[in-house]
Parts: C-alpha cells; structure tokens; sequence
C-alpha cells in the first residue's frame, strides 16, 4: 500500500457538484492499494499514519500526532499512486489491485483507523472525485508499507 498524507487546516471531496465529504484540521490521506497488498499491509499503516508525530505542539515543534490532537481523517481511494512511470509516456498501472480487492482494503484500512478513535470521513471508491484541501505548513509525506 502506498499513501501520501497531507496536514490539512480542512479538507472536502465533491462528486458532481456535490459535497460527500468534510473535515477541519487533520490529514488527507490518498491511499493506493497494490495487487499483492493484504490486511497486514492495512494495519501497519492504519497505526503508523495516526501516530506520526507531525502537528504542532505549545512550542511550535512536530511532536503530535493525529490521535494527540484531536484531529479528523479523509481517505480518497487513489488507484493512480501505483503508477509506474519508468517506461514510455503513459503510466503502467500493472501493480494496482483489482478493484474488488482494492476496495476491500480501503474498507478495512478506514476501519482499522476507526477503531483507534479517530472520526474518519472518504470520498467514494472509483467515482471522480474533486478533493480540495488546504496543506497546513505545507506537509506531505508518503508512506509505503
């Protein structure tokens, strides 16, 4: 699985116009599933991403993490993060899951999270999706399980 999270002051997917899903301060998280992925994949990132230490303390030092704070998750299902793009002009998307698997896995990474007592919102699995947030700092970091 691979996922790159961003710090958001807010976050929002819109499908057709209309809003699906909304957070405020917390991380948008745009997580690709890969063919030989499995659940042991989705619980390490489901307990590393809350726990990454990237808000903002009293003195303005990344000591937080997302459960430290208090903060919301919005997970978008991203099929193209596993895009390989070393070859010709057109991505090869050849180590993406299959969509049923890749929706289970997106399923139960969401629900992993959940149970470690965060609110978690998504956008809709393989719908077009418009994201917008607000990167606070900024802050991106991708992790690969």
């Amino acid at each position: 699985m691979r996922a790159v999270i961003q710090r958001v002051k807010e976050s929002s997917v819109f499908i057709d116009g209309q809003s699906v899903a909304t957070i405020g301060r917390g991380l948008l998280v745009l997580l690709g599933v890969a063919r030989d992925d499995t659940k042991k994949q989705a619980d390490f990132l489901a307990e590393k991403i809350p726990n990454l230490r990237i808000f903002e303390d009293k003195n303005g030092k990344m000591n937080l993490s997302l459960l430290d704070s208090g903060g919301r998750m919005l997970v978008v299902s991203q099929f193209t993060l596993l895009g390989n793009c070393r070859k010709g002009r057109r991505p090869s998307y050849i180590d993406a899951a299959e969509p049923d698997m890749a929706n289970a896995l997106y399923e139960y990474f969401m629900e992993q999270v959940r149970d470690r007592g965060i609110e978690v919102h998504s956008g809709r699995f393989r719908a077009m999706m418009d994201v917008h947030l607000i990167n606070e700092g900024p802050v991106t970091l991708i992790v690969e399980s």
